[in-house]
């Protein structure tokens, strides 16, 4: 593996034009089904494809089995300020500034600053919007004002006087759940509920884990039954998850940087089950377990590093010697480092690309919906199993399966 890992091209030498498809627009799906199991699954396994329901996914699972669900919720990450003048402002609240934590900020009172697109920026000419917001029966003033204007965003200001109320319960209060652009709609009521997981918790998303979409209640209980484990990690998915790549070869393109909160106790029942029994619903959940890993690297070779030291930049995976470092290695070295720093949870970002060229190093497999032509959630699939993206992605346009954050999903078990 390690030869074959030489050969290789770096991925940044990789050419977006090989991972692309033409997508109908009548191939997304705009809606969620009635019910979110009935959604077909597509089923890849040496180099066979088969379908099913979400509903039979238990059938899938023959060996004892490990299930990572991230339970990142999304957020109302979209306020609309009318102007004095009639006109109207859309603030987009991406992530928090300066690089802050996002369960912190969203629990911030009196006043927080978050990195932000602006629609009608051109139009704010006002020193500070505001807008009357009701919760439970008070009255409160939202202030939100320009602090600094970055090369593709906007660090705005939120400021209140009620101290009994934080940045999230606000949000919840005077914010839009933020669709996907290429669904060409604004939320409704019903997007408010399925827009989320079932198990969604943690709040800090600006798009949905879209894999966990198609488990309910009911199905989780019926792969309890069935002997299937289950542990929950969360990654605060970004709005670069939606951005194309758009330069010829992947070392013009900057991948989004995320956050991501792991427990201890879930890293260590990670090692009690091998590879190909591990299987993160998403790929958000895929990429928080090999951050894990490349943490898990960095803490072998400097057990003294800070949380900083710990984040894991683009190419890492790719640059790294990390050899004869094994998982088992890599996690124990991760685990004590939380234990020598005392904590019960990892609190990280990461910025770690999966593309051509990448084995991943604690899954086999990966549930996950179809995505979009041009993106780094492709370029993941094609790590995973190889060229092989394309007879996934021609059967599935060929049998009428749903694209994108509400359509059907797949469950693909890697190249050996």
């Amino acid at each position: 593996m390690n030869e074959l890992r030489r050969m290789l091209p770096h991925p940044s030498e990789l050419e977006i034009k090989n991972f692309t498809y033409n997508l109908p627009d009548e191939r997304i799906a705009k809606y969620p089904l009635t019910e979110r199991d009935l959604s077909k699954l597509l089923i890849y396994k040496n180099g066979n494809i088969s379908e099913t329901t979400y509903r039979n996914i238990a059938e899938q699972f023959f060996r004892k089995t490990l299930l990572l669900f991230n339970n990142t919720k999304v957020i109302e990450a979209r306020i609309f300020f009318q102007k004095a003048t009639g006109g109207v402002i859309e603030i987009f609240c991406l992530e928090p500034a300066n690089n802050g934590e996002v369960t912190m900020a969203m629990m911030s009172k009196g006043k927080v600053q978050w990195n932000c697109m602006i629609g009608g920026a051109s139009k704010w000419k006002e020193p500070v919007l505001q807008k009357k917001i009701e919760v439970a029966g008070t009255t409160i003033q939202l202030f939100a004002e320009i602090k600094e204007r970055l090369p593709d965003c906007f660090v705005i200001e939120f400021s209140w006087h009620h101290d009994d109320y934080c940045f999230g319960e606000l949000l919840h209060y005077a914010g839009v759940i933020p669709l996907p652009p290429y669904l060409h709609r604004d939320a409704e009521k019903e997007d408010y509920e399925r827009y989320q997981t079932v198990y969604a918790k943690k709040e800090g998303s600006v798009a949905a884990p879209t894999a966990g979409l198609h488990f309910t209640p009911q199905l989780l209980e019926e792969l309890t039954a069935t002997g299937v484990m289950m542990e929950q990690v969360t990654l605060h998915v970004g709005a670069g998850t939606f951005k194309p790549v758009k330069s010829e070869t992947m070392k013009d393109h900057e991948m989004h940087k995320e956050w991501i909160q792991v427990n201890r106790s879930t890293i260590e029942n990670i090692l009690n089950y091998h590879p190909e029994d591990v299987i993160p619903v998403g790929t958000t959940s895929l990429r928080t377990l090999e951050s894990l890993y490349w943490m898990g690297v960095k803490a072998s070779v400097n057990p003294d590093a800070s949380v900083e030291e710990l984040e894991v930049k683009q190419w890492d995976a790719y640059e790294l010697p990390a050899e004869h470092i094994s998982t088992e290695t890599a996690l124990q070295a991760l685990i004590g480092w939380m234990n020598d720093h005392h904590q019960e949870q990892l609190i990280c970002h990461t910025q770690l690309l999966i593309a051509p060229g990448y084995k991943a190093k604690i899954a086999d497999a990966l549930i996950t919906n179809f995505h979009q032509p041009n993106s780094t959630l492709l370029l993941l699939v094609a790590a995973l199993i190889g060229d092989n993206w394309k007879n996934v992605y021609d059967y599935a346009l060929a049998n009428e399966f749903r694209f994108l954050s509400y359509g059907d999903g797949s469950l693909l078990w890697a190249e050996s």
